[in-house]
């Protein structure tokens, strides 16, 4: 059973589907809206932990009942939430997400209380961090809590897991050198190299490259076509996706790391066996709405698609 300890986003998502995105200026019907958890972190938190992970959540909410319910909705997954502050100062985390017919999603998100973390909280839950298999993180959260994170965990035994998103172009050298896993979308990969990449001779450049910066691994998650693995030592490869309906790709790619650092060995001798694990995962996730409750265990995961 891997221990997981995830740094990240905590937000009370508002999902609104439509049949088409509004244009600029246009005023268009909802079929439905709904609240429920979401945050990059606790999704992946919650896909790890519904994956037999040992899981250990740092961060922070609002002292506002939008962030107690999203610290309950952790603990009903058995995640440990100890290392989640509660600040006055500042309201929960929000996103509010679009959702079309097609399934695809736009999302504005509102970081609260997740960009106030403190170094001084990341170093209170050191000990958590640094006896951990994986320690992961994303961008919703100050920057600072993810370079400090990292930091500690080079110097105990976990490795650093990133999910550079939202996008930035210009990535933290400490960040990214302190990243021993490294998993992009296609999006997200393009604007940290700053090449366009239309080919898998163009994902192996681009390997190249991230490898270059000091990460061990890339891997990219392709959406329908899969996700393509970069070793540093030099084995690659490209794994298929789950040919599945889709009706909601909210919380898919988190779904996918949140199951993958769950069976991922130190070794990572079985990494075609955890992607090909994780692309299961995310391809139920996507035949549900909302981010949280779409999130399967592992139990599901047995059952053919």
């Amino acid at each position: 059973m891997n221990k997981i300890t995830v740094v990240g986003s905590v937000n009370l998502d508002t999902t609104i589907r439509t049949e088409n995105f509004p244009k600029p200026g246009e005023t268009i019907h909802s079929k439905e809206v709904f609240t429920n958890g979401g945050g990059k972190g606790a999704n992946q938190a919650i896909a790890a932990a519904r994956s037999g992970a040992l899981v250990n959540f740092i961060g922070a909410v609002g002292n506002d009942d939008g962030g107690k319910t999203l610290v309950d909705l952790l603990d009903q997954d058995g995640i440990n939430t100890v290392g989640i502050a509660h600040l006055d100062s500042v309201r929960t985390g929000s996103a509010y997400v679009t959702v079309d017919y097609s399934g695809e999603n736009s999302i504005v998100i509102y970081g609260g209380a997740n960009q106030e973390i403190s170094n001084e909280h990341i170093l209170k839950n050191q000990e958590t961090i640094s006896s951990s298999d994986y320690v992961i993180a994303q961008l919703e959260t100050n920057l600072e809590s993810i370079e400090r994170s990292f930091e500690i965990a080079q110097k105990g035994s976990a490795a650093t897991i990133l999910n550079p998103a939202p996008a930035l172009e210009m990535l933290p050298e400490k960040i990214i050198h302190a990243t021993d896993i490294l998993i992009p979308n296609e999006i997200e990969l393009e604007t940290i190299i700053g090449v366009k990449i239309t080919s898998e001779s163009d994902l192996v450049s681009a390997a190249n490259k991230i490898h270059e910066l000091g990460v061990k691994v890339l891997i990219v998650t392709l959406g329908s076509k899969g996700a393509f693995y970069s070793i540093a030592e030099g084995k690659s490869g490209l794994v298929p996706a789950f040919e599945v309906p889709a009706v909601d790709t909210t919380a898919a790619g988190d779904t996918f790391i949140g199951a993958f650092a769950s069976k991922l060995s130190h070794d990572l001798q079985n990494i075609e066996e955890a992607i090909t694990y994780a692309s299961k995962a995310a391809s139920l996730t996507v035949q549900r709405y909302g981010a949280q409750p779409s999130i399967p265990y592992e139990a599901e995961l047995a059952i053919e698609i």
